[in-house]
């Protein structure tokens, strides 16, 4: 969330970086409900400080033997009045925080601009893209060779829009997930997190999740919860409402998740195999730090997510996403993208982004500054992969003339000795 003194401070500076996202934001309705709301509020403290002065006066003539049915009359107008301010002013309040809410995070000022993805620079290529002697298959035709996902089952128990690994895919999949924990944990200094993944709404609501993308998350009880989206919403959300020391940033974690989405005005995109799924796996790396460091630890936390790429040889591009292309919270975003060769095609596997203070105003996620003041932190995460587009990357590389597929090195303590993928 913006903050509302930033916005009435510079009105402007703020209605050119949006402007810079496309699309339009009311700023001037923001400004006029919050002078509604100053305005509501100073009088209701006004009323409030002199209906005090005037029960102490009451106080004190009563103890004289005085009368006191003037001034009790005006006692009892300003309490009629101070209910209906407190009535206005809650109202004014509510309508200001919807308006902040529903108003997207100012593109960094470093942000490249641009309007769509095909403004997007390249910031950096790993890896040579794989040749072969043959026509390389897609994940959808290795998968049913190599028995790794049964999907005409899956839709049986959930519908389309689902996947059910089997066998060695089963296998690899959870290998990839521990992989990817190890690698973190073991070796870049993340702490594991396990959390729940049914998440409430003022959860949602402290990400940005909510209000804006409600209609592509499975809520329930009457949206009171939410399945989880993302591991980050849960474990961003461990430290809401929580003040710390400076000396305990920055806090870094990482965790899998199921994620949930409808996918909702996604019919016909990218639907066939796993690519995109209503149910799929993730981990996710979390950071919680100071606004002084947030900017290097993105860059820290962009290389994170690059290194099990990596050192599963996969070859990898990374861009920097324009003004038009970024989240709705986030202020600066590096995208990874895999490279399909079944396909021929990239696959963003993780989204690395800086958040400023957005989400932690919503999540009132605070730190005390060595001055002694209260400050908010900068929340980052980056998916440390999407386990799906992985599976596709991963298996199409390595695919062999025979049909097999050769698996990275680096798997093979997870994968019980396995070095290949079999044809059924």
């Amino acid at each position: 969330m913006l903050d509302i003194k930033f916005i009435r401070e510079n009105p402007e500076l703020v209605r050119e970086r949006l402007a810079l996202r496309g699309g339009e934001y009311d700023i001037q309705k923001i400004l006029e409900l919050d002078a509604a709301c100053r305005a509501s509020e100073t009088e209701l403290q006004k009323l409030n400080a002199e209906r005090n002065a005037l029960s102490k006066k009451i106080g004190a003539l009563r103890a004289k033997g005085e009368l006191t049915a003037e001034y009790e009359a005006r006692v009892k107008s300003f309490s009629a009045r101070i209910t209906e301010l407190e009535t206005e002013s809650a109202r004014l309040d509510g309508e200001r925080r919807a308006a902040l809410l529903a108003t997207p995070n100012l593109p960094h000022p470093l942000c490249p601009p641009g309007a769509n993805a095909s403004a997007n620079p390249v910031i950096r290529t790993h890896a040579v893209r794989p040749t072969y002697s043959f026509k390389p298959l897609d994940h959808v035709t290795l998968c049913e060779k190599l028995g790794l996902i049964d999907f005409e089952r899956a839709a049986k128990v959930a519908g389309s829009g689902f996947a059910c690994f089997t066998n060695a895919g089963a296998r690899l999949e959870r290998a990839l997930i521990n992989f990817l924990l190890d690698l973190q944990t073991r070796e870049r200094g993340y702490r594991e997190i396990s959390p729940p993944f049914i998440i409430r709404r003022d959860c949602m609501v402290g990400t940005g999740q909510l209000p804006k993308f409600e209609e592509d998350m499975y809520g329930i009880d009457e949206g009171a919860a939410f399945l989880a989206p993302t591991a980050e919403v849960p474990v961003t959300n461990l430290y809401r409402d929580e003040l710390m020391p400076a000396s305990a940033l920055p806090i870094k974690l990482v965790a899998y998740s199921p994620c949930f989405r409808r996918e909702a005005g996604s019919t016909g995109r990218d639907t066939r195999g796993i690519q995109r799924l209503h149910q799929f796996d993730k981990v996710e790396l979390v950071k919680i730090c100071t606004p002084e460091t947030s900017e290097a630890e993105h860059e820290l936390l962009t290389a994170d997510a690059e290194e099990p790429l990596s050192r599963l040889g996969l070859h990898f591009r990374t861009i920097e996403l324009c003004t038009g292309d970024l989240g709705f919270s986030a202020q600066k975003t590096f995208d990874i993208e895999l490279w399909s060769p079944g396909r021929e095609t990239w696959l963003e596997v993780s989204s690395s982004s800086n958040f400023g203070d957005y989400q932690a105003r919503r999540m009132n996620l605070r730190f005390k500054g060595d001055d002694g003041k209260n400050r908010f932190c900068h929340t980052l995460n980056a998916s440390g992969t999407a386990l799906p587009r992985l599976f596709i990357a991963l298996i199409e590389t390595f695919q062999q003339a025979d049909g097999t597929v050769l698996l990275p090195e680096v798997l093979a303590p997870y994968m019980g000795g396995v070095e290949r993928l079999l044809l059924c």
